[in-house]
């Protein structure tokens, strides 16, 4: 059966995730639920990234097979959208091949983190208000850092299902664009809850609460007691998927 790639980006406010779970909204469950009304036909959708309950993404994959009877139009995503409820939105379907994977093809996925530290009701749903003053100097240090580990257990949630702890970090920054603090960060993988982990823990070396060493033993340690998880998830950004 042919293959094809759906481009989405969503608001994850009112998801519980993006890959699709038992008595839980997902954004894969709404996609599989237009696709169904709008071929008349049920398909199993494959993602690239997943994304936890109230994560948004402004790039993230799906792959799925259809049957030769189906015969993808140009506006195909348009009649889609118009399913999908506002807060999903399909970018692009395109033709792939038979042995492409959306999650295995991927290189690399970037997630940038944002924050605002003065009261602003437009950014309130999509970005984290940190009203401290912060060492930003000191974050870089810490961010910089993370290039030289591969095992990130400290970062990843429990009741996760991987097989290793290892991540290849390729760009680890803080940058402040137009009146926002953001984390950016680049890997060829992200354990579950991993982003918000190394943001709140790298908050307080920012606020000077631990320095870098402190920082460094807690990466060292591999265990997820001593990171900070209380970001958030509202401000952070699945950005792009790079294949």
């Amino acid at each position: 059966m042919p293959r094809y790639l759906l481009e989405v980006a969503y608001k994850g406010s009112s998801f519980s995730g993006f890959q699709i779970q038992k008595n839980a909204n997902t954004v894969q469950a709404e996609v599989e639920k237009a696709m169904l009304i709008f071929y008349k036909q049920s398909f199993e959708l494959t993602g690239s990234s997943r994304t936890d309950a109230g994560v948004h993404a402004l790039q993230n994959f799906f792959h799925v097979d259809l049957p030769e009877s189906i015969h993808i139009q140009d506006r195909d995503a348009y009649h889609l959208n118009a399913i999908l409820p506002d807060d999903i939105v399909i970018k692009s379907i395109s033709a792939k091949s038979d042995t492409f994977h959306c999650r295995f093809d991927a290189i690399s996925r970037e997630y940038h983190y944002f924050i605002y530290s003065k009261k602003d009701p437009f950014k309130k749903e999509t970005a984290f208000f940190y009203p401290y003053t912060l060492n930003e100097t000191r974050l870089n240090e810490a961010a910089n850092c993370l290039k030289e580990y591969k095992d990130f257990s400290t970062f990843s949630k429990k009741n996760t299902q991987v097989h290793n702890f290892n991540c290849n970090i390729y760009e680890s920054h803080w940058v402040r664009e137009h009146g926002l603090l953001i984390y950016k960060v680049r890997g060829n993988r992200f354990l579950r809850g991993m982003v918000k982990g190394l943001v709140g823990t790298m908050l307080k070396v920012g606020r000077e609460i631990i320095n870098l060493d402190d920082f460094r033993k807690i990466i060292a340690e591999k265990d997820n007691r001593n990171a900070d998880f209380s970001v958030p998830a509202h401000g952070l950004f699945l950005m792009q998927v790079h294949f």
